[in-house]
This record gives C-alpha cells, sequence and structure tokens, in this order.
C-alpha cells in the first residue's frame, strides 16, 4: 500500500516509520524551512526514529498527495484548515482515502477535524481516523498497544484495521465517528486537568476526574449526534492512562508545571481544545464543568491554587444524574 504523511513531527514520525515497518511505501511532507523537517530530511532521524531508505523525503504538496493512495494528516489540529486550503487545490485529491492522526477540535467553529476535510470537498466516505492511547517512548522500545480506526464507511476502516495491525499495535474497528472524534480530542483537556491535580498535590483526585470527565464527555458526543458510550472506549477513557498518568504525556506535564508556575516551551494541545469544546458544547446546548475550570484557570480567571476545590465543587446530587 502506498501512504504519504503529511506531517512530521514526533507522532507523524512514528507513523511513517510504523507504516513503512509492516511493508507499505512511504512518502513523508514536511514544510520548507520548518527545523524540525530540516532535521528529519536531512539527517532521517529525530529523537525517536530513525527512517529507512525506503521511506521517500518530499517537500512538494502536491507530489505528496498525488503519489500515494492513502493520505494521513499528522498536525496541528488548527493548521488543518489552512493544510486543506491548499489540498483542495491538488487535481484528483478527492479520490484519495485521508487518514486523520491527530486529535483536536477547531478552536473558532468548534468543528471535528472531518468535518473541515468535508467542507475542503474530500468525501466523506473517504475519511478515517486514527485515534487511542500510544506514546511514542513505548512503542519505538517495542510495547505495544491497541488503538482505534474508525470512519463513516465501514469497509474503509474495517480494510485498514486489516491491514495496519501487527504485534505492535493492534487495531479495533470504531463505529462512531463523532465519539471518537471528539472523545480523542476531549481526553487532552483531561489531560491537563490531572497535571493541575498533580500540581497542586492531589493526585488522589484523579479517580473522580476520570469519571466525572469520561461522563461529562460522553453528554457531549450524544448531543452532537454520536454514542455516548464512545467516551468510554479506547478514544477516550481507555486513553487516560496514557494522558493523565504518563511522565510521556505533554498535556499533563504542562498542566503540572502550570500549577507549580514553571515554565513551559509551548502550549499544551488541549489549551486549544478546551476553547473548542466550549464553542461545539455551547452550538448544542450542554455544560461542561470540568473543561469549562481548565479554560478558565489556564487563561487566568481563576486562581490555580483552587483548582482541587473548583474542579469538583458542584452541587451535591446522585452520581448518575445528569
Amino acid at each position: 500500500m502506498k501512504f504519504t504523511l503529511l506531517g512530521c513531527g514526533r507522532w507523524g514520525s512514528f507513523i511513517a516509520w510504523y507504516l513503512n515497518k509492516i511493508g507499505n511505501k512511504v512518502t513523508v511532507w514536511g514544510l520548507d524551512g520548518d527545523p524540525i523537517v530540516e532535521q528529519l530530511f536531512s539527517t532521517r532521524t529525530n529523537e525517536y526514529v530513525t527512517m529507512p531508505e525506503s521511506v521517500t523525503f518530499t517537500k512538494d504538496l502536491g507530489y505528496a498527495v498525488s503519489c500515494s493512495d492513502y493520505v494521513v494528516i499528522s498536525i496541528s489540529s488548527q493548521a488543518v484548515r489552512s493544510l486543506m486550503e491548499n489540498v483542495r487545490k491538488i487535481e484528483g485529491y478527492k479520490d484519495k482515502k485521508f487518514i486523520l492522526c491527530m486529535k483536536g477540535i477547531e478552536n473558532k467553529t468548534g468543528n471535528r477535524l472531518s468535518s473541515i476535510l468535508i467542507e475542503a470537498g474530500v468525501p466523506k466516505n473517504n475519511i478515517a481516523a486514527w485515534v487511542g492511547p500510544g506514546h511514542i517512548q513505548s512503542l519505538v522500545k517495542g510495547i505495544p498497544t491497541v488503538m482505534v480506526i474508525d470512519s463513516y464507511e465501514s469497509s474503509l476502516s474495517e480494510f485498514l484495521v486489516k491491514n495496519l495491525s501487527s504485534d505492535l499495535i493492534k487495531f479495533y474497528q470504531g463505529q462512531d465517528m463523532i465519539g471518537s472524534e471528539i472523545g480523542a480530542a476531549a481526553k487532552n483537556v483531561m489531560g491537563i486537568a490531572a497535571g493541575l491535580l498533580d500540581g497542586v498535590g492531589a493526585e488522589a483526585m484523579k479517580g473522580g476526574l476520570m469519571a466525572r470527565g469520561s461522563r461529562e464527555i460522553s453528554r457531549l458526543i450524544k448531543a452532537c449526534g454520536g454514542n455516548e458510550m464512545s467516551a468510554y472506549g479506547l478514544c477516550h477513557l481507555g486513553d487516560y492512562e496514557a494522558t493523565l498518568f504518563s511522565i510521556n504525556s505533554h498535556n499533563r506535564m504542562f498542566g503540572e508545571r502550570f500549577a507549580k508556575g514553571e515554565r513551559f516551551e509551548k502550549l499544551a494541545e488541549g489549551v486549544e481544545t478546551s476553547s473548542a469544546l466550549l464553542t461545539l458544547a455551547k452550538n448544542v446546548g450542554v455544560e461542561l464543568p470540568i473543561t469549562q475550570i481548565v479554560y478558565d484557570i489556564i487563561h487566568g480567571k481563576i486562581a490555580k491554587e483552587k483548582a482541587i476545590e473548583i474542579l469538583f465543587a458542584r452541587d451535591n446530587k446522585k452520581e448518575f444524574d445528569v
């Protein structure tokens, strides 16, 4: 199978390495002048992987999209719309199968990433999402994981699950594209919440965060037309260990450092996602109390020292009341 990887950050470069490792022809595209791209293209290596000679590098987006049957996108979720504005200029792009391999919601609109591709003219049935728990640091050591591939067309996800599964990654076939996308994006916000709790010495409260956080997101998924049970699957709750507890979780570490008043090099994906989820929730009339608190703390509307008190400061009610 021929795959093109658009984006070559740490997750994108791993995906390219993995797809090649299991026997596929892989082309990697990156932006000209980007330091990460320049290092990978010139040395074939980064902090995590070394690309064999069989992997092709290019900075020509037209060639990258045209040369493969499957186009994998792994970039910042907020950059998807601008990327697709350029992709839609490429002849034949509508015939490609697109696989979204990042977790986010568009900040300004609250749109899921697949919706952005559909707006750009990609046929709905040509879009899939690859989500679920996995840290590159573990995977490159041979530690296996399980993940999900979902799509609007079940035959596409079924085909990808069958052909991309290996001893390193076992894939399950998703059955709810709405839930898979929202759940995967929202786990990054819960990761920041977990980091805030770590930062103020309240790790024991993560049990409550896991229970209430997944319930919060299940309500949002249902309101958006998805299956609320997706929040309890691999796209969200199943990704909590990697996001809420792991030392490799960027979102968790961001929250911890923020709570401790430490400097951080760049914002975590969950910062933008918290804003995007609130936009989406407003559009469908759902409250997201934990997400709102994370947003308010990060943006200085609430003192970070009150993270424990405020994260769970809800009126007393029965546990499973809406």
